[in-house]
């Protein structure tokens, strides 16, 4: 198969000859074609973005699935949704060829094993309410093809995110992402620019698919779980800003809120008691904006 990713990159020719500067260069420049390749993504990317909106209103999880770096790349981004958005646990998962071990090692091997994709997923009981992200720059990684092969099975949404077209993963998802961003840097080293764009589009996945859940209130992370002081701190800034009180008003009402500074905000705006805001937030589907106007 003629895969772009493992194209010699004529740009690059020779690097090895050039000073760091020009090194550095080249990888620059290289860097700055991802965002118009993942530009051109943005309506596959919506269609995603609605789909996991739909599942999560149903109680429904996402599920980053990969090998190697994408793997990496989906667990970083599944770890960050509960302290960013206090969501359970359990709602966005990262799964990785060779398990947890292969986030600090490399187990190439694992991504051959197609059949471990499926049972990755059998045991973490995949229903047809969830959204599997499978997440190969090559689009073609066994691992991963057998997990959204056994997704589709089971009438789970798929969404298959790669930088290479006609790839397989393309064929048999839902909904393929595709952003081209070239032959990288040093041949075959999808850790450069595949690898920005699969983190700039599973930026893209979460982010808008929380907004889209109203855990922003205009630009403020409002659900953020505040477990330690430095969001603590973020917290009490998070309800100033959003509210105009002064610090100690806001420490107030977050420690009256029992630490949800979304709830605090609606308690001030409204002035109104914590059940009160917790009642008028479940009415307009967890969004600020439709209980204050």
């Amino acid at each position: 198969m003629n895969l772009i990713t493992e194209k010699s990159n004529i740009n690059s020719k020779e690097i090895d000859r050039k000073p760091i500067s020009e090194i550095l260069e080249i990888m620059n420049n290289e860097d700055k074609l991802v965002a118009y390749a993942v530009e051109k993504e943005i309506p596959n990317i919506e269609k995603a973005v609605k789909k996991i909106i739909e599942s999560f209103k149903r109680d429904g999880r996402m599920i980053y699935i990969g090998a190697g770096t994408s793997g990496r790349l989906g667990i970083l981004d599944a770890s960050e949704c509960p302290p960013t958005f206090s969501t359970d646990e359990d709602q966005v998962i990262g799964l990785i060829a060779g398990g947890l071990d292969a986030m600090t090692v490399a187990i190439e091997g694992a991504e051959d094993k197609k059949e471990a994709g499926k049972e990755d997923l059998k045991n973490i009981n995949l229903t047809e309410n969830d959204v599997v992200v499978g997440l190969t720059a090559n689009g073609n990684t066994p691992y991963v093809i057998g997990a959204i092969e056994y997704a589709n099975s089971i009438g789970a949404t798929t969404v298959g995110v790669t930088c290479n077209e006609g790839s397989k993963i393309s064929e048999i998802a839902d909904i393929a992402i595709t952003p081209i961003v070239g032959p990288e840097v040093i041949a075959g080293s999808t850790r450069l620019k595949a690898g920005t764009a699969q983190k700039m589009v599973l930026n893209m996945l979460s982010t808008a698919s929380m907004i889209g859940m109203g855990k922003v209130y205009s630009n403020l992370m409002v659900d953020v779980n505040p477990t330690n002081s430095k969001l603590i701190d973020r917290a009490k800034r998070i309800i100033m800003e959003a509210t105009g009180v002064e610090k100690k008003e806001a420490e107030k009402y977050l420690e009256m809120s029992q630490n949800k500074p979304k709830v605090a905000i609606v308690m001030i705006k409204k002035d109104c008691s914590y059940e009160e805001a917790l009642k008028l937030l479940e009415e307009h589907d967890g969004f600020i904006y439709k209980v204050v106007d």
